[in-house]
């Protein structure tokens, strides 16, 4: 029987489905959809009236400055959840793949697939449906073969932590909507001096607090000196593994306390007392040129690797244009 696909606009209309992954639940739709600058999509594959796939899909308002300024993407991370192993579970994309590029065009100018499992995930169909691809980097901790974290940290960095502890840097988890508020601000001062770096609103953060951490789906850590917040972290938490969303710290005037080295420290740790396999940071950049956050975090014992991110764009001439380059 072939399959049948469904896609969702309102969280009211989604069932209740089986899966471990967060970046394909309903619960981070529920997230996206009260959250005023996203408009999220879930796609729903059935076979004889049973879910066997899932995939979801948001549209927010691109702020980056290039190389297409204030134009609405389409992300996805990954490739979807399979929730019956006795599918194809490539064929099965495909359709779902299609099937979102015609949708997701109507409503973004460009579609991109990113923090793929594997670079050559649904390689084939990308090709198919006209995407061209971009090699990206990731870094991973891994967690599960280590008894603290400490033992994988660089010395220069296990120095840094206990010298910001000892010179008054506090760091804890909260779900306190004040410091939650201080938090995100204290962010996005950061962001802000990065051209290409996406940063959500303060809603975003409150929301995530209502929809994510209180379900256990999330967390936020705060790095504190004298009652002011100066560091952060925000992290999730799918399928056994933890991802690193968001971090920051005000480092060039808080320099004895080291915000922004605990700020990861309290996630990594909070990460293998959880029991997670591994650490993701989510956004680690191109390949082909400096990244200073990328450096940064790898003096915390993890590994990198290459991946890639796909894209399509609605403009058929500029689309093929990059096929061509990126071929």
């Amino acid at each position: 029987m072939p399959l049948k696909l469904t896609s969702y606009y309102h969280g009211k209309d989604i069932p209740e489905l089986p899966g471990k992954d967060i970046f394909h639940s309903k619960d981070l739709f529920l997230f996206y959809e009260a959250t005023s600058s996203y408009t999220p999509m879930f796609i729903v594959a059935s076979r004889e009236g049973k879910p066997v796939a899932k995939l979801l899909a948001v549209i927010r308002k691109n702020a980056q400055l290039l190389p297409f300024p204030f134009l609405k993407r389409c992300e996805v991370f990954g490739t979807g959840e399979c929730l019956d192993d006795s599918i194809d579970k490539e064929e099965t994309f495909n359709y779902m793949l299609e099937h979102l590029t015609t949708e997701a065009l109507r409503h973004a100018s460009i579609i991109e697939f990113r923090n793929l499992e594997h670079a050559l995930d649904g390689h084939k169909y990308f090709r198919a449906n006209k995407y061209f691809a971009i090699n990206w980097l990731r870094v991973r901790n891994s967690l599960h073969k280590i008894d603290k974290v400490e033992d994988q940290i660089s010395p220069s960095r296990v120095r840094q932590i206990k010298k910001g502890l000892k010179n008054g840097a506090e760091v804890y988890e909260t779900n306190n909507m004040a410091e939650i508020s201080e938090f995100s601000r204290m962010l996005h001062k950061i962001y802000s001096a990065r051209v290409r770096k996406y940063f959500p609103t303060l809603e975003f953060f409150q929301l995530m607090n209502t929809w994510l951490i209180s379900k256990g789906f999330a967390k936020i850590f705060v790095v504190k000196y004298k009652g002011r917040i100066i560091g952060g972290s925000s992290t999730l938490y799918s399928g056994g593994n933890a991802y690193l969303w968001f971090s920051g710290g005000m480092t060039k005037r808080f320099v004895p306390q080291y915000p922004g080295v605990l700020a990861i420290w309290a996630a990594l740790a909070d990460a293998k007392f959880r029991g997670c396999s591994h650490m993701e940071f989510v956004d680690v950049g191109l390949p082909f040129r400096k990244h200073g956050f990328r450096n940064f975090i790898l003096r915390f014992g993890g590994k990198q690797s290459s991946t890639r991110r796909w894209f399509r764009i609605r403009w058929n001439f500029l689309n093929n244009f990059f096929i061509k380059i990126y071929a």
